[in-house]
């Protein structure tokens, strides 16, 4: 029988590891695997689609498809998902203690449309107060001057939003033109400076525990998308590969979950596992819709408000609806 060959890239995770090496097959597909840096892979699917299946900032695909841009179709595979109330970075002279500290303040974020920024934006006005208004932001590359927007973003009223390509957000925290660093990616101070730049929240665990327990909200950071005209010629593929992605995720859970191997050259991991299964309901690391369509509406409702979509949308608008709801026999 003749197997469907498609092109992947896809950054280096044990969770998809066994996909990529074989040990793991998406029925009646060959895979064709580049591994590579997901800001490389970001830039050349939003601009060229150059593979079939790609991993894709949550942000960028739904606020190009918010525009009316359908050229690609997501898959609910979440191979990244980071809390991200650690990504809040100040200098280590600060008189400021807390997020509510951040009000009149200027924060440097490397796009606006970056999936963390839209999460951590949200979070700051949602159980701070920090309203979008009431802080000057400030768009640049973290430790490289020069990067920009990717996708268009519609910013809204009355928000204060300036690109600075010119410097690095880093070089502009110590030099005191911003304040604060809002970024997936931490500051890279130079050289006898690295303990110039601190994060403002400290024990940000506790903080990320206790805010997924209030919310429910596990912020996915990137997905799987495929091209509309793969998916369109063969649209048994979308639940094939969704089902051997979350082969390869159990796995590397297994994985992580045996005692008798170091599988990971960390102390305790299976205790983490065990940790991670109970704050989470059994499955530390759910694929599909259902189970996290409240992260997703939550993500899309602050992207809305922050003008990163276009529109407002929901969980079931990202996904074609073949892989909308799980089989049940």
């Amino acid at each position: 029988m003749n197997r469907l060959t498609l092109s992947l890239a896809v950054n280096d995770y044990d969770h998809v590891r066994d996909l990529l090496d074989g040990r793991v097959a998406a029925q009646g597909i060959d895979l064709v695997p580049s591994v590579l840096p997901v800001e490389e892979i970001f830039y050349r699917t939003t601009h060229f689609q150059e593979w079939d299946l790609s991993e894709m900032s949550l942000a960028k695909y739904a606020s190009l498809r918010s525009q009316g841009d359908d050229r690609l179709i997501g898959l609910p595979v979440f191979p990244s998902r980071v809390f991200r109330l650690s990504s809040l970075y100040v200098r280590s002279d600060t008189s400021m203690s807390s997020p509510a500290d951040l009000r009149g303040k200027r924060m440097g974020v490397p796009e606006w449309a970056q999936t963390a920024s839209v999460y951590s934006r949200g979070w700051l006005a949602q159980d701070h107060g920090v309203a979008l208004t009431d802080v000057e932001w400030v768009q640049g590359g973290v430790n490289q001057a020069g990067r920009r927007e990717k996708v268009a973003v519609r910013v809204p009223q009355g928000v204060r939003y300036r690109p600075s390509p010119e410097r690095s957000l880093t070089a502009m925290l110590l030099d005191g033109e911003i304040d604060a660093i809002l970024s997936a990616r931490p500051p890279a101070p130079p050289a006898g400076r690295e303990s110039a730049i601190v994060r403002l929240l400290p024990d940000f665990e506790t903080a990320e525990r206790d805010y997924f327990a209030r919310t429910g909200i596990f912020p996915i950071m990137h997905l799987i998308v495929m091209r509309r005209e793969v998916f369109t010629a063969n649209r048994w593929i979308a639940n094939n590969l969704v089902k051997a992605f979350t082969q390869a995720k159990d796995a590397s859970l297994a994985r992580l979950e045996d005692i008798t191997c170091s599988h990971f050259p960390l102390p305790w991991m299976s205790q983490r596992a065990a940790q991670a299964r109970d704050m989470f309901g059994g499955d530390p690391w759910p694929y599909g819709v259902a189970p996290n369509r409240v992260t997703l509406d939550a993500f899309l409702r602050f992207a809305f408000e922050q003008g990163v979509c276009h529109r407002a949308m929901q969980a079931d608008d990202l996904f074609p609806p073949e892989v909308a709801a799980a089989v049940r026999v």
